[in-house]
């Protein structure tokens, strides 16, 4: 028997909670549905997107934050690319473009997806990403119920 899973949250640790949170709430879109603290400056919050969750938790204590961010630790979060789908690559580069981000136009990649990278404050890589081809559009509408189309 397998294990029954609902969803996934990955928990980030962050640097600055109120830029994390700006970046995640204002610039992509989600809504907090939980936090340790009434404002933007707490130690633990959660946020939603259309079921899509993450969590933000900083990475020092109260009082123990370096002036400026750790550059090993910033290096070492460019091992973690969270990949999320999004059907409208064009629209959201261009939002994306239009906050300040330095992103490249979305390419095919040679298996099937069109991609959109990005970078969070705290340096972790994002994925904005759609099937590109027939052929995985249609894994897609099998695994996770998107609409069918033919002739992508």
């Amino acid at each position: 028997m397998a294990v029954v899973i609902r969803g996934l949250a990955p928990l980030l640790q962050v640097y600055d909670m109120p830029t994390a949170i700006h970046f995640y709430r204002d610039v992509l879109g989600f809504t907090i549905f939980g936090s340790s603290g009434p404002t933007d400056d707490c130690d633990w919050a959660g946020l939603r997107l259309k079921g899509t969750e993450v969590m933000l938790n900083t990475a020092y204590e109260r009082g123990a934050r370096p002036p400026v961010p750790d550059p090993a630790r910033v290096a070492a979060h460019g091992d973690t690319i969270l990949y999320f789908g999004c059907e409208d690559l064009d629209d959201a580069y261009q939002h994306l473009r239009a906050h300040g981000l330095d992103v490249k136009a979305p390419k095919v990649a040679p298996y099937g997806m069109k991609q959109l990278y990005a970078t969070d404050p705290d340096g972790y890589g994002l994925c904005f990403q759609w099937p590109a081809s027939q052929e995985t559009h249609d894994s897609w509408v099998k695994d996770y119920g998107i609409e069918p189309k033919t002739h992508i």
